[in-house]
């Protein structure tokens, strides 16, 4: 279950290399990487924050209590209709990976002390 912010306080921030991680391993719809490659390898470097804006979005929704299920339609809309690449076969199962990492991700937020 996402952690909701307490009132009054500065919301979390987000460690981008974790959710890169979880990004790039499990839901890389355009396929930018090659077998064994990962976002941090140095010829990956150009192109590492392709996801960030839209990985981010869903993080955030989460956060904030967004259905798992609302979440899992918002990475297939990115996927299929803002990139271009076309309803695939396996598009409900990555993004339903990427939402259930995200959740269990402990730490994903950094929150203030």
């Amino acid at each position: 279950m996402p952690q909701l912010d307490p009132p009054h306080t500065s919301p979390p921030k987000i460690k981008l290399s974790r959710l890169r991680d979880i990004g790039w391993s499990k839901w890389d719809p355009i396929g930018l990487l090659a077998d064994g490659q990962t976002w941090h390898d140095a010829d990956c470097q150009s192109f590492a924050d392709e996801y960030d804006s839209y990985l981010l979005q869903a993080a955030g929704q989460l956060r904030r209590g967004a259905s798992a299920e609302g979440v899992v339609r918002y990475l297939i809309d990115i996927e299929v209709n803002h990139m271009g690449v076309g309803p695939r076969r396996d598009a409900v199962a990555r993004a339903r990976e990427v939402v259930a990492s995200l959740q269990a991700d402990e730490a994903l937020w950094i929150y203030p002390g």
